[in-house]
């Protein structure tokens, strides 16, 4: 299991953008299980929606981009730094996220070469599948490396 401190010191992410809270099940450069526990108090629910709160689609896709990261940034801690979208394909939506849901992100490597990832990615709640996409992100080490 990898905690909220370790996740901290992999991703360039804080709050209020952090988006994955700890790290369930890992495998070296092949497959990664995130969670993100939903509350009330995050900040987007204050505007999206008043009265009917929804987290935004691209806010669970950006979810599964950061697990990736924790995948990639622990499989090569030597590439510490930043990650980039570089493209985000077939998003799907299927259900929507509400406070007290639990986000279980399940990300997997399609393809690893130097710095490009591509991974496929599904969030679940109560093994239900609401979003997935494809992601392709981009490691940028720091300067100096």
């Amino acid at each position: 299991m990898i905690d909220i401190d370790e996740i901290l010191t992999l991703l360039p992410h804080n709050y209020p953008f952090l988006l994955v809270d700890r790290i369930v099940e890992f495998e070296h450069a092949k497959r990664i299980v995130g969670v993100k526990n939903v509350t009330y108090n995050e900040p987007f629910f204050a505007g999206h929606f008043p009265r009917k709160p929804i987290m935004p689609g691209v806010l669970i896709v950006e979810a599964m981009a950061q697990t990736g990261g924790v995948l990639a940034f622990k499989s090569f801690p030597e590439s510490k730094g930043s990650v980039f979208f570089i493209g985000i394909d077939n998003a799907r939506f299927r259900k929507p996220v509400i406070p007290g849901d639990q986000l279980k992100l399940v990300v997997e490597v399609v393809k690893h070469k130097r710095e490009i990832w591509i991974f496929k990615g599904k969030a679940f709640v109560d093994n239900e599948v609401v979003a997935e996409a494809k992601i392709m992100a981009m490691l940028k080490k720091e300067k100096g490396e």
